[in-house]
């Protein structure tokens, strides 16, 4: 870890949630990330404690600066009226107004909330799988309210989400929840389980989809990478009585062997995390693509605890929102985009009715 002093010389970008800076440090201009949340607002002139880690040490998710704290007689006071702490016991801590709270207008519902109801839940591999998702159930079912819950085993700032703020502002995402250590949704939640309660009790969604923020960590041991939380996420909604579906890291364009056909992530969250049964959404690809896929699910042992849904694979209308995934777009990587949009194509066939939908 390394910090240092620098000054801000202009705003690039800046929505709620986040400013993108310009900053000089260490005798050079730079990109630096402010999340008002926890320092306050930026403006030129600032003398500001960056964290330089993740550009010493060239990283490409996450590889800029992050502003720690401002040197100013300003001072910062954001008070949440709420006393849940997200990035406890850290110099960075701040109070949020939980869901679960006494003092949330949504604590009755709630204290007493404990089933989901059969909705379906998309549980993502990936954070670049949330777009194609939500784009594959607003595309079939424009009506349909979709909610992204977002866990805290990656990003925990929502707002670091440039697909997420591009999918709100073009109706895909209906609401947000950021559970665990994760922040900035518009509902905060203590746990993933009372996480996807408020999904459906206080933000009325008729599809949820839950995944990791951006930037997955990933080790290429066994289990040591972000994508355990999709089939911790299968056992959450299961226990909740909702209806998990699983979407499926695929790739043929990945170098890395653990990442070829079904990724090492997948065959693990669903294979020996996954302690309940999920709907597995399968692109129907072309026959040596989809013969690769279907022997790896099968050596995985995937269809000795979940059932297999074949989806016809079409890249969904994301209302202009570019879709991509480490670097590489649908041209390049087609399988990856077509895999996900398979999730939601399965979750909106598992669904009942849409809120407000019409009877008959």
């Amino acid at each position: 870890m390394r910090l240092a002093w620098g000054e801000v010389v202009g705003i690039a970008a800046e929505r709620p949630g986040l400013q993108r800076l310009r900053v000089e440090v260490d005798g050079v201009q730079a990109s630096a990330v402010c999340l008002p949340q926890l320092s306050g607002p930026c403006v030129p002139g600032d003398r500001v404690l960056l964290n330089t880690t993740a550009v010493d040490m060239g990283l490409g998710t996450g590889g800029a600066h992050f502003v720690v704290a401002r040197a100013d007689e300003r001072g910062f006071s954001d008070s949440s009226g709420g006393h849940i702490m997200k990035l406890r016991y850290t110099p960075l801590q701040r109070d949020v107004l939980a869901v679960e709270e006494a003092a949330s207008a949504h604590t009755e519902a709630l204290s007493e909330a404990d089933d989901l109801g059969g909705l379906p839940v998309v549980c993502c591999a990936l954070h670049s799988h949330v777009l194609p998702v939500a784009a594959a159930v607003k595309e079939a079912a424009p009506g349909a309210r979709v909610v992204y819950v977002m866990t805290d085993e990656a990003a925990l700032p929502l707002a670091l989400s440039d697909a997420v703020a591009d999918m709100r502002s073009v109706g895909l995402l209906d609401g947000t929840v950021t559970v665990g250590q994760a922040f900035g949704g518009d509902v905060e939640a203590v746990s993933l389980h009372s996480g996807l309660l408020a999904a459906s009790s206080v933000l009325s969604a008729d599809v949820a989809v839950v995944a990791i923020g951006p930037g997955v960590p990933g080790t290429g041991s066994r289990f040591g990478h972000g994508g355990v939380a999709a089939g911790e996420a299968v056992n959450a909604v299961a226990a909740l009585g909702g209806t998990p579906v699983a979407t499926l890291r695929v790739s043929f364009a990945d170098r890395r062997e653990r990442h070829r056909g079904v990724s090492h992530h997948s065959l693990v969250a669903l294979g020996r995390v996954a302690l309940a049964p999920a709907t597995v959404a399968v692109p129907r690809l072309g026959v040596e693509q989809a013969s690769a896929i279907g022997s790896q699910l099968e050596q995985a042992g995937i269809w000795r605890l979940h059932r297999r849904m074949e989806v016809e694979a079409t890249l969904p209308d994301t209302r202009g929102v570019p879709m991509r995934s480490m670097g590489r777009s649908p041209e390049e990587d087609p399988a990856f985009f077509l895999a996900a949009a398979a999730g939601g194509r399965a979750a909106l066939s598992l669904l009942r009715r849409p809120r407000g939908a019409p009877e008959g």
